[in-house]
């Protein structure tokens, strides 16, 4: 067998005990299209071995691989103690695998925990009962499985348990982790967590009720940006020979150059360049989309990473992770992280270090020649001008001519 040469005579030997062996091929050929490493698909062959032995050992073909049987195998595999690292990853790939041939279209790797049943039902409710985007969703899950794992640790998930004061106390614990922003986000996340409880008759109180306000009125902030060179200094510390120093010195020029949020950089496909006319398709907030004009430098970025960096692969998104599998980022966090490590990098420091602290540094920059509010508001995509407000406090210059002489002051 083909896969067995790859996978060595250890694998080869425990593959060909069960019936999944005629399957190996295929999982090692899908596991090189995904740009896994021999030692890599060496150690999945010999996860998906112990399986395939495992139904052998009990006189079981593909037909009776359920959720059930996979779940049994992970527990009998070495009582009491973790599963290897990349177990249950390798299961669920074949799984897919299993899926494509029509062998076992029910099945699943392993039966999800209560707290992660909750968690799934949570956004499920809010993707089809209220139609939010996923990026919502990755944002507000997170709040709840931190809150269930506090409340009830890993026993048994009893909703009907859960107090005002629960929900109060972990409040306090962690508003102080976040900016403002991110706690009102963390706050929304828990009202609507409960309302959906509620709805379900999970609990009968109105805890939603109980969650704390914290003030945030409008306009009271000043928007964090870089100082001057501060951006250059990032770019010029890119380590651009190699493909993940291409990638991230693309995905810094869309940010700083373009003023791309990071979920349009996650979101961005090769269909979405057109190189002819020089202009991207965005998807935006609020499931829009919009044209922005593909500056030289960012083009010649982009396509230097394209030709010379980006690994082949069967996904469409334009950035790819750097490690196996070969897909795109799972949400915005990666270019947040690829941010904070430029910043590092540089040696630059900032009281953010999200990705939304180049478009701040981009509409900063702008006012700063001259630019309009308009203008700016044209360049970040702001369906209201009152978005565009909070820049005019960065000009101080301006406001000191409109500041009124305090009484008593200095003449």
């Amino acid at each position: 067998m083909t896969a067995c040469k790859t996978s060595g005579p250890a694998a080869a030997q425990k593959a060909q005990e069960g019936p999944l062996d005629c399957y190996i091929d295929l999982f090692v050929q899908r596991l090189r299209e995904q740009q896994f490493s021999p030692e890599s698909v060496r150690a999945q062959v010999l996860h998906v071995a112990d399986l395939s032995r495992w139904l052998h050992a009990r006189k079981l073909n593909v037909d009776g691989l359920t959720a059930a049987a996979i779940d049994t195998h992970c527990q009998e595999q070495r009582p009491g103690v973790p599963l290897r690292r990349g177990h249950r990853a390798a299961l669920r790939r074949l799984i897919a695998i299993l899926r494509e041939q029509g062998v076992c279209r029910d099945v699943t790797p392993i039966e999800p925990s209560p707290r992660q049943r909750v968690e799934e039902d949570f956004a499920r409710y809010l993707a089809v009962e209220r139609g939010l985007a996923p990026a919502t969703l990755v944002n507000y899950v997170p709040f709840i499985s931190q809150l269930l794992m506090e409340r009830f640790g890993r026993g048994p998930i009893r909703l009907f348990r859960l107090r005002a004061t629960d929900i109060i106390g972990f409040v306090q614990r962690h508003a102080h982790d976040f900016c403002p922003g991110r706690t009102k986000l963390m706050l929304t996340a828990l009202r609507s967590f409960l309302r959906h409880l509620q709805l379900r008759g999970d609990i009968g109180a109105e805890l939603a009720a109980c969650v704390p306000c914290v003030p945030r009125w409008a306009l009271t902030e000043v928007p964090k940006f870089l100082p001057p060179g501060a951006v250059q200094q990032v770019l010029k510390h890119c380590e651009r020979r190699s493909a993940c120093g291409m990638r991230d010195y693309a995905i810094l020029l869309l940010l700083s150059r373009l003023g791309l949020r990071a979920g349009e950089v996650v979101s961005l496909t090769l269909d979405d360049i057109d190189w002819r006319a020089a202009q991207l398709t965005l998807h935006c907030k609020g499931h829009r989309s919009a044209q922005v004009p593909l500056i030289a430098e960012v083009g010649d970025a982009l396509a230097h990473y394209i030709q010379h960096g980006r690994p082949r692969c069967t996904t469409r998104r334009v950035f790819i992770r750097g490690r196996a599998p070969r897909e795109g980022f799972a949400n915005s966090s990666a270019v947040c992280c690829i941010v904070e490590r430029a910043l590092a990098r540089a040696g630059v420091h900032s009281a953010r270090k999200g990705a939304h602290l180049f478009r701040h540094t981009l509409a900063t920059q702008m006012l700063r020649h001259g630019a309009s509010l308009g203008e700016i508001g044209q360049v970040l995509r702001h369906r209201h001008p009152d978005t565009t407000l909070i820049y005019a406090k960065v000009d101080l210059s301006a406001l000191r001519t409109l500041a009124v002489a305090w009484p008593g002051g200095v003449r």
